[in-house]
Formats: C-alpha cells, structure tokens, sequence
C-alpha cells in the first residue's frame, strides 16, 4: 500500500492529503527541510508553537562549520574533511554515531554552497572551542548567523508557497496501520484541527528549557539557567515516543561556559567572542583555562572556580569583529574600561594587567605555555577601550533525542523504519555524542534539514 493510499485512524476515514509534507517546528532544521522540499515540487505547512517563528536557531550567534568549502580557499585556509570528522569525535567523547558524523561532515560543504545559491552566504570564517582552524562560517557583516538564515529561510519559504502557521501546538501524530500519515495540532483559540499527510518531519528542538524532562534525565542540573527560548520543552520526543520512536543518550545534555546571568534572563555570549581573541579570567583576574577548549572542558573549568564564574576580557579589535556584542553592550551586559588599569579596579581583579601582558606576550610569539591554546590568537589585547562580560555556565544543548538514520528517518527500538516520520536538528541524537563543537548545531540543521526534504521525496516516489 503507498503512503498517498493510507488511511486514517482518525479523520472519518479519509484518504485525501491536505500536503505532502508537514513539518513540525521552525527553526533552522524546520524550514530548511520546507525550502528544500518545496524545490522538490512537494506541498509543505510548517507548525510552529510559538508565535513566531525561529526556535533556538534565532539565538545562535557563532556561526556555521563546515570543511573543504570555496570560502575558505578563497582565504588560503586548507581544512580537511578528515581532520573535522576526528576532531568532532574526538570533541564528543567518541560516542558520536559515526554514520551520522560521516554524512554531517560530508554534506556540510554542499549546504554552505545550497545557502549561497539562495542568497544566504556566509563569507566569513571565525573559529570555536575544539576546532583547529577556522571553518565556522558567518555572515561578511559578521552580524548573528541564526537570525540571519531565519529571516532568510522564512522569506524563501513563504515565497516559494509554503504554508506557515503558528500559534499551532502539535498534540499527537495520526498514524495508520504501519505509518504516520498526518497530525492534529491546537490553534490559539484552542479549536482542534487535523492535518493528513504523506510524511511529517520532527523539527521541534531539544528540552533545555524543561524543568521536567532535566530533572528527570539530568537532576544535577535543574537548577541551572537555560540558553534556551521558552518552547524547546521537548514536545517532538513526546510526539515521537506516541508511535514507538526510540529516543537514546538523553542524559548527554551540553553547558555552556560563557552565559551572561546576572539577569532574570540568560545571555549566552557567543563563541566567536573567544574565537576572535577574547580570554577568561577568574576572580583574579588571572587566566585558568585554555579558553578554545571543547565546552565541556572550559564549563568545568569555570565551575571549579571559588566563585564558579568568570569574567571574558577583550578589546576594541576583538569587538568590531563580532556584531552581537554591540547587542550584549545595548542590554547592558557589558564592562568597559578606557585602559586595562582602569577595568581591572573597576572589576577588583587585581592580576589582569599582569595577566594581559603575559598573554599578549604569548601571542607574539605564538606559543601559549601556560594553557596550550593555539587558536584565535591572531591579534593581541592592545587596542582601547577594553572591555568584560560576567559569565557562567547554563544549560545550552541537549545532545541526545530521537534516533535516526543518517537519511533522518526515525528508528523505533528495533531499529526499523518508522514509515512516514522523519526528524531533523536539536530533536535527534547521536551526531554529537557528549558535547557538541561550537557552529555545529546551525550545520546540522542545514544539512539534515536538506536530508529530510531529499530522503522524503526518494521515498515517496518508492512507494508510488
């Protein structure tokens, strides 16, 4: 029986199709999977929760990574594939799925190459913790890359006619006798609607943001703040779960070191902040910690301090080189000093002219003996005014949810193919393994968002 025959359990037994696809969330991964899909002739709706759209990729500020791209030959940076592959896994404790690593690092060239087509380029390259040379990809204008390829990807959607609703609150996958063939979703005014389908895409996001599912998968943070919007409560692990879906390694959940939470909401502080030069300090005002190290590592780190904080120092070069600090300054997060003497009182870190000297000095001669970093040290602390963020770690990824194939069709516990059900980006596990590498999340959903709307449409026409 094909998909486009299947009939619905609910639905008065119906067999017409509202859309070929229907795809649940509107992050990166939602509507690049509706952009891609759309080019493949197939109908596509988007349901997004919230009212508007763009998840947690609208905070993303970092960048996109990505090895062997024409950005960066045309800068003389000569990456390879390989060394991406290994310094990912070796950056998730080697319990990255290496299916899932190989098809990532593979295909993140060629989705650089699919944003560029479609007037979305990133033309800059910055680097991040765990990384050894600059392949994380941003905007010329160095502005904040999730807000950029939201705004970009939603106009590509809506002009290519694809149906956005939000305010739509999926309650339950509609399946048939061996497939998943639809959803009903809640609208604003708690009407109820059902939507049929030939397949349906799980672009939800992770649980950051759930009290619930941290204290149950990990007590030992549900205290800590939370990166992440509101919505990513883990609803697409529910949904997937109703029809048998396998979820794994939902305990490996990622804290980011340098979150700005001295307010009632948490800040996170880019990487690319790092990436450009910036370094960390403690109550000191004394290095302690190779600051390009994976999250994990520096999250440590800073958590082992007396105060389990940390200040990120930078100057004026390192602020013209990242955009979204001129945004971090408008919220007021930001310390600025005309001198180092003068921050240093400011923040009572006694050591930091000392320690900004020995770093500079470091940077000269391009050997960091006291901690081994060896990236972003292109240019040194030097040029006023000078500048510090407060920083902590909060609760920022979750690196584990659904289990897919490499082609981001969902598994069930056997390892079978659950017909008609896919799912892409934060909602998935086993790309990662125990910590995710600084512009890896944008790539996934980019790239697997793209998988989606291809794998769908292969078996699609298999089954006609």
């Amino acid at each position: 029986m094909s998909l486009s025959q299947l009939v619905l359990i609910k639905g008065a037994g119906m067999t017409e199709i509202d859309y070929d696809l229907i795809v649940i969330g509107s992050g990166g991964a939602g509507l690049t999977t509706a952009v891609q899909a759309r080019e493949l002739g197939l109908t596509v709706a988007v349901l997004e929760k919230n009212p508007q759209v763009g998840g947690n990729t609208k905070r993303a500020s970092s960048g996109m990574n990505a090895a062997e791209t024409t950005v960066q030959a045309r800068k003389q940076i000569a990456d390879r594939m390989q060394d991406f592959y290994q310094e990912t896994y070796r950056g998730g404790g080697k319990l990255n799925d290496p299916a899932m690593l190989k098809q990532f690092v593979t295909h993140a060239p060629l989705a650089i190459e699919w944003l560029t087509q479609h007037g979305l380029p990133l033309d800059d390259l910055t680097i991040t913790g765990g990384m050894s040379v600059k392949r994380t990809h941003r905007p010329a204008s160095t502005a904040p890359v999730g807000a950029y390829l939201v705004k970009g990807l939603q106009k590509l959607a809506v002009e290519a006619g694809v149906k956005i609703i939000t305010e739509a609150n999926v309650s339950q996958l509609l399946t048939a006798t061996d497939a998943v063939c639809g959803v009903e979703y809640v609208d604003a005014k708690k009407a109820v609607h059902q939507f049929r389908s030939r397949a349906v895409v799980l672009a939800t996001g992770g649980f950051g943001a759930s009290k619930e599912l941290m204290r149950r998968y990990r007590p030992d943070l549900a205290n800590y703040h939370t990166t992440n919007q509101p919505g990513a409560t883990g609803d697409g692990l529910k949904l997937a779960q109703q029809v048998g879906a396998q979820l794994m390694q939902l305990d490996l959940v990622q804290v980011h070191p340098t979150v700005q939470q001295d307010q009632d909401h948490a800040f996170l502080i880019g990487e690319a902040v790092r990436g450009e030069g910036a370094i960390l300090v403690n109550e000191n005002g004394q290095r302690f910690v190779n600051e390009l190290a994976t999250r994990r590592v520096v999250s440590n780190a800073i958590t082992a301090l007396a105060n389990h904080s940390a200040y990120l120092i930078f100057d004026q070069e390192v602020r013209s080189r990242v955009k979204a600090i001129e945004f971090y300054d408008q919220i007021g997060l930001v310390r600025t000093g005309a001198t180092i003497e003068q921050l240093a009182k400011q923040l009572s870190l006694p050591d930091l002219p000392t320690t900004i000297h020995q770093w500079n000095e470091a940077v000269r001669v391009q050997d960091d003996r006291q901690f081994g970093r060896t990236t972003g040290m292109n240019l040194p602390l030097s040029k006023a005014p000078f500048y510090a963020i407060h920083v902590a770690p909060a609760i920022h990824y979750t690196m584990g949810g659904i289990h897919v194939d490499p082609e981001t069709r969902v598994l069930d516990a056997n390892g079978q193919v659950i017909n008609g059900l896919y799912a892409a980006g934060e909602v998935t596990g086993g790309l990662h393994g125990n910590n995710r590498i600084g512009g890896n999340s944008i790539a996934e959903t980019v790239v697997f968002g793209r998988q989606a709307a291809l794998t769908i449409q292969r078996d699609l026409n298999c089954n006609q």
